[in-house]
């Protein structure tokens, strides 16, 4: 199986959807990849749960069948975490799935 998990760290509005998002759900819809993985880490948590105009982006990830997942620490750092449920993100401590991944047959984009 192809597998690739975007890692986006990165709490640039434009970064997001010209990057992430965009090569997310392609990644899928074109079969360039089997599997997707999205996992939010650090301030994107925060620029998720406060900016509403990026919602619609995330539905159409989850719409294309990535992923969606959460590191439970940075999230609940900035008080994100429910509102990253809400969208439908997995929120969990992501340290050691991260390490899974990265030992094993995922490729591995941190943005």
């Amino acid at each position: 199986m192809r597998a690739l998990c975007l890692v986006w760290t990165t709490p640039d509005r434009e970064v997001a959807r010209k990057m992430v998002f965009m090569y997310g759900a392609n990644s899928l819809i074109k079969g360039w990849w089997d599997s997707v993985r999205l996992l939010v880490w650090g301030p994107t948590a925060r620029l998720l749960a406060e900016d509403p105009e990026l919602r619609p982006d995330i539905e159409d990830l989850r719409a294309a069948g990535v992923e969606l997942m959460a590191c439970k620490s940075c999230a609940d750092s900035y008080d994100a975490s429910g509102a990253l449920e809400d969208l439908g993100f997995r929120v969990i401590y992501t340290g050691e799935e991260l390490t899974r991944m990265l030992q094993g047959d995922w490729t591995v984009l941190t943005v």
